[in-house]
């Protein structure tokens, strides 16, 4: 019998440039999720770095693509004509946007290639022309995720069958990313081969990001979705309703530990304890192969007010201390596999991962 797909509504871009090396970055502002779909103008490069820090736009990939766009708004000067003056101006933007937040390895990633790109054509071209090639580059990022996305979610919904419950952590979906997303693709491929799947999704405290934007995303798509406060996962684990974990990744080290939103390593000891298949999913970019291990992975640490004061509403006592780190740390023991969009990398391995990656980048070499 034919199972009937849930009607899906239309594709939100989550990111959108509009004209042409003097145009603008449309973002959609995921702070405002879900009561408002609101979209950011961003003329300027200062609005991008808010942006991003301000999580407004937010998800390893999407952090990239914006930062890559904001470069060519932060090159958008009258007087940016003399190559020298040009040099300074790109040195100044790339470090002012890699500041923002220190620990999505795609950041730096994107603007790495966008400096590439210049280097390529610096003494050969002039600057407007170097500027169109540093907005078709940054185009390209943004394609290129388009299709890696894609493919992580061809991988991904191979391991998930017909009626499996799964749990995801944060938001790795189409807004963390240009479309379909990485942890979320393999959900919404999965809807495409006709799958029903039910997804438990963490609220991930304290922005909740899984409540705000997973869930509104689900939503969006029609899947069957439950929504449950962090510290009810072990007890949906044990009830046997999940069978499966997949969550998405900021920075994955050599050996194949992954840095994710805080909550996501506690997710994975349940997963573990449980026998429950615990997977990454994230694009080869999102590796940083010059890190051993996980331990030498920056963390971002964020404002005390976003726990004593969350959305406005103080819920702790004046005065008191607070740690409040953006991301921890998923052991690679702990990670039955990670799912980019080169395939399996399965034992999670530095050999394994070593060979994925290294693999990834001929390919981007030969194209």
């Amino acid at each position: 019998m034919d199972r009937q797909v849930a009607a899906v509504k239309p594709k939100v871009e989550p990111i959108r440039w509009v004209g042409d090396a003097d145009g603008k970055l449309i973002l959609i502002d995921q702070t405002q999720l879900p009561l408002e779909l609101r979209e950011i103008e961003c003329r300027d490069v200062e609005t991008v770095w808010e942006a991003i820090r301000s999580l407004r736009v937010r998800g390893a990939p999407a952090i990239g693509i914006a930062a890559a766009y904001g470069v060519t708004l932060g090159l958008q000067l009258p007087a940016l004509e003399e190559p020298r003056d040009f040099e300074d101006r790109l040195r100044q933007v790339t470090q002012y946007l890699g500041e923002s937040r220190p620990t999505a390895v795609n950041l730096f990633w994107a603007l790495n290639r966008i400096k590439q790109t210049a280097a390529a054509l610096r003494g050969s071209e002039s600057c407007a022309t170097i500027r169109v090639a540093l907005l078709e580059e940054a185009q390209k990022i943004h394609h290129e995720d388009r299709e890696i996305c894609h493919a992580i979610g061809r991988f991904g919904s191979e391991l998930l069958e017909d009626g499996t419950g799964v749990l995801t952590h944060c938001n790795a979906g189409g807004l963390a990313t240009s479309e379909y997303g990485t942890a979320l693709s393999t959900f919404f491929t999965a809807q495409d081969q006709g799958k029903q799947l039910h997804v438990f999704v963490d609220e991930t405290r304290p922005l909740l990001q899984g409540s705000r934007l997973t869930a509104w995303e689900l939503a969006q798509r029609g899947i069957d979705t439950t929504l449950i406060c962090d510290s009810m996962a072990a007890q949906v684990m044990r009830e046997g309703k999940v069978q499966a974990v997949v969550t998405g990744a900021d920075r994955i080290a050599s050996n194949g530990d992954a840095a994710n939103k805080i909550g996501t390593y506690s997710i994975a000891v349940l997963a573990q304890a449980h026998g429950i298949p615990f997977y990454v999913a994230a694009p080869t970019s999102t590796f940083d192969l010059t890190l051993e291990s996980g331990n030498e992975i920056p963390i971002e640490q964020r404002a005390a007010r976003e726990i004593t004061h969350g959305f406005g509403r103080q819920t702790a006592p004046t005065g008191i201390s607070v740690y409040n780190p953006a991301f921890d740390v998923t052991p690679a023991s702990h990670i039955r596999a990670i799912i980019t969009e080169r395939g399996l990398i399965e034992p999670v391995t530095r050999e394994n991962v070593a060979r994925v990656v290294r693999m990834s980048s001929e390919n981007e070499r030969s194209s």
